[in-house]
């Protein structure tokens, strides 16, 4: 622990506790083996995550389990819990259909993919050609692409199976899954509390055991604040990592597809099967993708300090005023955790900090006034009747969007005006480099970047609905990394008061561009490592919902 130190850093002597305390965590017993796969069986309640996808993977090639069986198992369970969470918008008519084609593969001694037998959850901005995609909006409601995105794809070409599409804020605009057009999302943890936004329903459905692993998308900290909330792993990879074809866009240069697990690997595994280069994509990059499930190495085998060496900056900003006292314990909990397994640590200060959310929302929302203008009601989405052009375009518009869609798209316009273009939008931009600059020179002198992914645990439905500068202000974390396109891994590290077991606190690691590989060895071993816990939420551990 940090507090045993004999010579504590000095730069991070504000931060520690003046006596070291022991932490507790709430633990929970996972489901009884009558219900199989979706954990370990026999695992301890508080044994370390393991990978649900290579222990799918492992049952069905050798015969202990089929494809059909598995798929029945999530199905049951979503079924029973999805009148509490409401996780999904659409689900798959075809995953029974699918899981007997693989089981078929495998008794005829067929190569299967890594991903088969695997239910994914896939965020509703995200294109599928067999099911809707509303991207939470009245606007596109019943929109069926004639495609697959990009990442879709490439999850059914490795034997994934999509179950369905998960609800989000409207067009990824929020921070709470209540902005959806069509319903709000609880938290698994709590369902009077929300799921975080704009990826709430994934995180909630892989927090809840829906599905194995999910897609979402990140423009400001869609995945990141979700999985702290939901008590998931949460990554956004380096932008361009993963191709956005098939995305809907919100804002084009912020926007990622990132990835939901119940594991570091996991999350690994799923980066791996959708990140590469996309011609159907201009900012898809070019750079190699190497093998990220190379990384996971088991408890067993690691040495007493498997981190020895490893620098790691804590942001001081992101613990000064503004963060719960809750999430602050947790967060120092984590870097004690990370001092044990042998990091050196160092206090970082990135002074254009607060800056990025003020820049990040004048942006985002300039390039949705943009982005979103193709919902006119000719092109995209549902028309209403008018007798004159400009009347069908208003109408449409009016009656299709909610009202945070509104208002952004307001605020961007505004942005973007003649009068006002260099005093916001250009500043903003110069904003960006600033910070894109200093991380640049803080992950010079470090591996690794440490923060909360938010500064409270999930709050109440409704609680900031009526108060939007406040939600925006949960951003702060996140929005930061986005502006300057780097790769970050969420992972629950501890638990505040709330809610009947507890609420999950997300740490959050930001590594360099095109750095997963370094972020996914780090968290994962963090996470075989933390002792006396277990994120599994009540709605789980209680055998299902009554």
């Amino acid at each position: 622990m940090l507090s045993t130190l004999h010579h504590p850093p000095r730069s991070l002597s504000r931060f520690l506790p003046s006596k070291s305390k022991t932490r507790s965590f709430h633990t929970k017993p996972i489901l009884s083996s009558s219900h199989p796969i979706i954990e370990q069986p026999h695992a301890s309640s508080t044994s370390p995550p393991q990978s649900q996808i290579l222990s799918i993977r492992h049952s069905l090639l050798s015969r202990h389990v089929t494809a059909t069986q598995l798929a029945e198992s999530y199905l049951t369970r979503l079924k029973l819990t999805e009148p509490q969470l409401n996780s999904f918008l659409h689900l798959s008519n075809n995953v029974l259909k699918e899981a007997q084609a693989i089981d078929e593969k495998i008794q005829r001694n067929e190569d299967v993919g890594p991903l088969a037998g695997v239910l994914v959850g896939v965020k509703d901005n995200i294109c599928t050609v067999d099911m809707p995609s509303t991207a939470g909006s009245k606007v596109l409601e019943n929109y069926c692409p004639p495609f697959d995105a990009t990442a879709v794809k490439r999850v059914k070409e490795l034997g994934g199976i999509v179950v369905g599409k998960t609800n989000l804020d409207e067009f990824g605009m929020g921070s709470t899954t209540e902005a959806s057009a069509f319903q709000v999302t609880a938290n698994p943890w709590d369902v009077s509390r929300v799921p975080g936004g704009s990826s709430g329903g994934s995180a909630a459905a892989v927090s809840a055991r829906q599905c194995v692993v999910s897609l979402g998308s990140d423009t400001g900290g869609s995945v990141r604040q979700p999985a702290s909330f939901c008590g998931v792993v949460g990554l956004k990879p380096t932008y361009g990592r993963v191709s956005r074809f098939g995305l809907m866009a919100y804002a084009s240069s912020l926007d990622v597809i990132g990835c939901f697990g119940s594991s570091v690997a996991d999350a690994g595994i799923l980066l791996n099967a959708v990140s590469g280069h996309d011609r159907l994509d201009a900012t898809s990059s070019k750079q190699e993708v190497p093998d990220f499930t190379s990384q996971f190495v088991s408890a067993t085998l690691l040495e007493s300090k498997p981190l020895k060496g490893l620098r790691v900056g804590i942001i001081r900003e992101t613990l000064d005023n503004g963060v719960d006292t809750g999430v602050k314990s947790a967060i120092l909990g984590a870097v004690s955790h990370l001092e044990e397994l042998g990091c050196t640590l160092s206090e970082v200060s990135l002074p254009s900090f607060s800056l990025g959310l003020p820049a990040y929302y004048i942006l985002a929302s300039s390039e949705s006034s943009s982005n979103l203008s193709r919902y006119d009601g000719v092109r995209y989405g549902n028309q209403v009747v008018a007798d004159e052009l400009n009347a069908l375009y208003e109408d449409s518009r009016a009656k299709g969007f909610g009202s945070e869609v509104k208002m952004r798209i307001l605020m961007g316009t505004y942005a973007l005006s003649a009068g006002y273009y260099d005093a916001y939008y250009k500043r903003a931009q110069q904003v960006r480099t600033l910070i894109q600059k200093s991380f640049k020179a803080a992950l010079d002198e470090n591996d690794i970047l440490i923060s909360p992914a938010a500064p409270s645990a999930a709050y109440k439905i409704g609680e900031k609905k009526n108060d939007p500068l406040a939600m925006y202000a949960g951003d702060i974390m996140t929005v930061n990394v986005n502006l300057a396109g780097l790769p970050a891994l969420v992972l629950p590290c501890g638990f505040v008061e709330g809610g009947p077991a507890g609420l999950p606190i997300g740490l959050q690691m930001i590594g360099a561009a095109f750095d997963e590989e370094k972020l996914l060895k780090v968290g994962h071993i963090f996470e075989q490592t933390l002792q006396d816990c277990r994120f599994v939420p009540p709605l789980v551990a209680d055998g299902f919902a009554q």
